[in-house]
């Protein structure tokens, strides 16, 4: 490794009021940052500088980052802000502290639901030829993502169901108060169809919460001692095309690539990556099965029978979202940061009901973009790389 600066995840925090309208945006930022700040036993002080995620849209406001200073402790501390997803926020703090500049760094990204209508928001971000006249909004691209699946992968929809049905088994574990209650297969498979062919138990309703990460370098931990720490062992991220027809839409070219690079950095074997579970991003079940194959851990053969065989479950061999993902819970922008929280949560043991024993190595995906056009990778170890080698 040399004298490369190790990056690792020290405190993290999720804030979702069950009554948003009661509470300003500012004032859950400002408790999302103080709870995550306490997990990692710090206060804004030891904090260098900070990364945001936010959309204006989403928001409406012109800046979300003015906004949002005040609340995170970005006065007069080196601030930046990213739009383009709330894992891409990750990304950045995480190359900050590498480059040896920064020892500690704050993440935070939120996902508020104080537009009109978040289909009509999405659909407005488009191209104003082509997409935006189609409509196109996520569920959209979501649909017409799952139907290029269907039609190369027989028998798909019933493992869609099955995928849904752990899910939610999760979700109940993980966030009792916020994900649906669990329901049979048969009452997701045949409930009101959204965009075909999602139906409304296949997806989960848009969901006010913020997120919270605290990063800090090796030696910044190692003169703290007793961090809880879930170590950044591999970072990488892709892109394709904005334009969907120029895109097949039941491969991922971007995520294996983005998996290849953070497997290559990790030191994993991309042929066959062993980790103690998975955090995938889901917005449909469709989403999570394509994930899976992309990260290289489940391969489009065999969808169907390890969604049958519950291959994906608490007790599975790929235990997948035991945070019950957004299928449970779902906070739209900020779901990928969410996933890295969860699987950092699990590598420092502090998981809480829904904690996985024994976990030693996890890796997080967070995708954004129609179609998942956008895909980041992070592979987490418990023991630093310097430690491991």
């Amino acid at each position: 490794m040399g004298s490369r600066t190790e990056v690792g995840v020290i405190g993290s925090a999720v804030f979702a009021p069950r009554d948003p309208g009661r509470m300003s945006l500012e004032e859950a930022l400002h408790a999302v940052t103080k709870h995550a700040l306490h997990d990692a036993g710090i206060g804004i002080d030891d904090i260098d500088g900070i990364v945001v995620a936010a959309n204006d849209q989403l928001d409406g406001r012109a800046i979300s980052i003015m906004a949002a200073s005040g609340s995170v402790g970005g006065v007069g501390r080196d601030i930046l802000s990213t739009p383009s997803g709330s894992e891409h926020a990750f990304v950045l703090a995480s190359l900050r502290v590498r480059s040896g500049m920064y020892r500690t760094q704050l993440v935070v990204s939120w996902s508020p639901l104080e537009v009109d209508s978040i289909s009509e928001t999405q659909r407005l971000s488009n191209d104003p030829y082509y997409h935006r006249a189609l409509p196109l909004d996520d569920l959209s691209s979501h649909a017409l993502q799952a139907n290029a699946l269907e039609a190369k992968v027989p028998g798909l929809r019933a493992a869609a169901v099955q995928v849904t049905v752990t899910n939610r088994r999760h979700g109940a574990l993980a966030y009792p108060e916020y994900a649906p209650a669990p329901r049979e297969a048969v009452l997701i498979a045949g409930g009101k169809m959204l965009r075909w062919p999602i139906t409304d138990a296949m997806v989960s309703q848009p969901a006010f919460a913020a997120v919270a990460l605290v990063l800090a370098s090796d030696e910044w931990i190692s003169g703290r001692g007793n961090c809880k720490t879930a170590w950044v062992h591999g970072l990488g991220w892709a892109t394709e095309t904005a334009y969907l027809g120029d895109r097949d839409l039941s491969r991922l070219p971007s995520l294996q690539a983005a998996a290849a690079q953070a497997y290559q950095e990790a030191g994993v074997d991309a042929q066959a990556p062993k980790f103690d579970l998975a955090e995938v991003a889901d917005a449909t079940p469709y989403q999570e099965l394509v994930a899976l194959e992309g990260l290289g851990l489940c391969p489009r053969a065999q969808w169907v029978d390890a969604a049958q065989r519950d291959a994906f479950g608490r007790d599975g061999p790929t235990p997948t979202n035991l945070s019950g993902g957004a299928l449970s819970f779902n906070p739209v922008f900020c779901t990928g940061l969410m996933r890295i929280a969860e699987a950092a949560n699990q590598t420092r043991g502090c998981a809480g009901a829904h904690q996985l024993p024994g976990v030693k190595t996890a890796v997080a995906h967070g995708a954004s973009g129609f179609a998942m056009q956008y895909n980041t990778v992070v592979v987490f170890g418990q023991h630093s790389r310097e430690t491991t080698q």
